[in-house]
């Protein structure tokens, strides 16, 4: 059996710690933060703001950044969990949230809060309209505006 033994210089191994140092700090700087289960939340050009989302008033004026206005006090508060698996309604909903710029998919398995408001002000509808808003850590991750009817509707925030 042979053993070989050497020793590195003093400078040699300072040289070796500094790249190691260099390296460490090159990739915090340059790789982005990842939160796991954290979807990206969209910023809009036309100044919507979808986190910070804390209080009653805050859900009822992230609503009117779309125009709509809504009965002072939510119908209905609830904690949901986001399924693990999408089902085929389910993944249908989380198109309407893919197309508002939204994605719950990044999400599941997680409980959020679903805040329902009776919408006031929607155009030429006579029943009742509800504004749904899926909040995760003070930030609105999901949402629709819908009725309840058996021939109703269901979109994401924007009036259409």
């Amino acid at each position: 059996m042979f053993v070989y033994s050497m020793r590195a210089s003093t400078l040699k191994f300072f040289g070796i710690v500094c790249v190691a140092m260099v390296s460490l700090i090159a990739l915090i700087i340059l790789v982005p933060t990842f939160t796991p289960g954290a979807a990206a939340v969209p910023t809009k050009s036309d100044g919507i703001s979808y986190d910070k989302i804390k209080s009653n008033d805050d859900r009822i004026n992230f609503l009117k950044q779309f125009g709509w206005e809504a009965k002072a006090e939510a119908v209905e508060s609830a904690e949901v969990k986001v399924p693990n698996e999408f089902d085929k309604v389910f993944t249908t909903y989380n198109e309407i949230q893919k197309r508002q710029g939204l994605d719950l998919s990044g999400y599941k398995g997680k409980k959020v809060m679903r805040y329902t408001y009776e919408i006031t002000n929607y155009p030429d509808y006579k029943g009742t309209v509800y504004a749904n808003l899926i909040v995760y850590r003070d930030r609105i991750i999901g949402g629709d505006i819908c009725t309840a009817d058996v021939n109703g509707f269901i979109h994401g925030f924007e009036k259409g």
